[in-house]
């Protein structure tokens, strides 16, 4: 009978120690692959073993969250602004930068709330829900209303330009780098209003020195004429760039304040332009070639269209090689039928200006529609070219700026590039309100 109960008892100490076995081993199955211990560690103690790898999850979680801490800490010290929100657009997070731009008052680190509630700004919801359905990182430019609690203190906060940079994260989550754009969009417009206030003063004192050139040169004789002749130049030159400036400025605060809109027929005035470069076009033997419809009717400023034209002309001349080759071709976009070629109310007109040069290089590119940019002047076939048309703008760095408030003005569109097939630079750019075409 004693037997029996030894034999009893052994049996089931066993079927207990197996069964712990069993689950020891089920657990150390759950253990991540990176945290499992090398072979030569497989002869260890089963419990000795688990401890061991419970003690280095620990040291990868200690370290993990040392990681963490230590990008919160650079985040907050950021010059930007950063938040960042769950699948549900709950603030999970934001420095301090961004607490101050967004005008974050009832957030504290650690709460989880609704951006909604924190931040009244449609632009901001807008670029979240982008950038988590197209899981692509978007840019986005608006004025920011700050909202506060009471009428009062909404009175006294400004409205402010940010420009926000969004990043697509796992589980739905979204991050959002912010900047206050406002500090230099006042910097800038205060060096506008600095460079017109000198542009106006520097007016009538040319003026006065042109009409004491003018004088001169009646009075002195040859040889030395040629020195007034070309101190007249350089003051004619001074004077278009003062009215350029003043002319661009003001199509930047209000560029529809001189548009006189009219049926301006584009094949002809494309025609009127090139016979005021003919001259220059002439002793460099290049050559206007045009492919399009005749009699196309726009809706445009004639006068400012004709600007747009001599300064892209102009500067295509420039640009070409001895012998070259420039061509305008126009097309009407959106036509309602391709054999009788008639528009409908909305279609465009879309002007292409293909030079036979080396083209722009990369680095000019992004910036050649920008005020006071000189690209590179190696690509030009002589740096010594001066236009024959006074109303050009060659080497003031301000044309391709006032063309491209010009196509703005008339709400259309322009852009750089350099042609696929030729390499030469190739203006395109596209005017709506196409009238005619006969």
């Amino acid at each position: 009978m004693l037997v029996f109960s030894f034999l009893f008892g052994l049996t089931i100490g066993l079927g207990v120690w197996i069964c712990q076995m069993v689950q020891l081993r089920r657990l150390i199955g759950k253990i991540p692959p990176s945290l499992k211990s090398q072979p030569s560690d497989i002869a260890l103690p089963l419990i000795p073993r688990l401890r061991h790898e419970i003690s280095e999850l620990k040291r990868q979680q200690l370290y993990l969250q040392e990681i963490i801490n230590n990008y919160q800490v650079l985040l907050e010290s950021a010059p930007v602004g950063y938040l960042q929100v769950d699948e549900e657009n709950q603030m999970l997070w934001c420095n301090q930068q961004a607490r101050e731009m967004l005008y974050v008052q009832r957030w504290q680190p650690g709460q989880i709330r609704l951006l909604l509630e924190l931040v009244r700004s449609y632009e901001l919801d807008q670029l979240i829900e982008q950038t988590r359905d197209r899981q692509q990182s978007q840019i986005k430019e608006w004025v920011f209303h700050p909202s506060c609690e009471n009428a009062a203190a909404m009175l006294e906060q400004k409205p402010v330009v940010l420009r926000a940079t969004s990043l697509p994260l796992s589980q739905g989550k979204v991050g959002v780098f912010l900047e206050n754009r406002q500090i230099l969009l006042e910097i800038n417009q205060a060096r506008d209003r600095a460079f017109s206030d000198l542009a106006h003063e520097l007016r009538t004192p040319l003026t006065s020195i042109r009409l004491v050139v003018e004088t001169l040169q009646d009075r002195i004789e040859a040889p030395l004429d040629r020195w007034v002749d070309r101190l007249m130049q350089e003051v004619d030159r001074l004077i278009s760039l003062v009215q350029s400036w003043l002319e661009l400025t003001q199509l930047e605060t209000d560029p529809t304040l001189k548009l006189n809109r009219q049926s301006t027929e584009v094949r002809s005035l494309i025609s009127k332009v090139w016979e005021s470069l003919e001259p220059l076009a002439a002793r460099y033997q290049v050559q206007l070639i045009y492919k399009g419809p005749e009699n196309i009717l726009i809706n445009a400023d004639a006068s400012r269209l004709y600007q747009v034209f001599l300064n892209l002309l102009d500067n295509s001349i420039k640009y070409s090689p001895f012998g070259g080759t420039i061509t305008v071709e126009t097309k009407i976009l959106n036509v309602e039928n391709n054999s009788s070629a008639k528009p409908t109310t909305s279609a465009n007109l879309e002007v292409n200006i293909v030079d036979s040069g080396v083209g722009f290089t990369e680095a000019d590119l992004p910036h050649v529609f920008e005020r006071f940019y000189r690209g590179d002047q190696a690509r030009a076939r002589d740096k010594t070219v001066e236009t024959c048309s006074t109303t050009t703008l060659v080497g003031s760095g301000l044309g391709l700026a006032i063309v491209r408030q010009i196509i703005l003005a008339h709400n259309g569109s322009i852009k750089a590039m350099n042609h696929p097939v030729t390499g030469g630079a190739w203006i395109q750019f596209v005017l709506p309100e196409v009238m005619a075409n006969s």
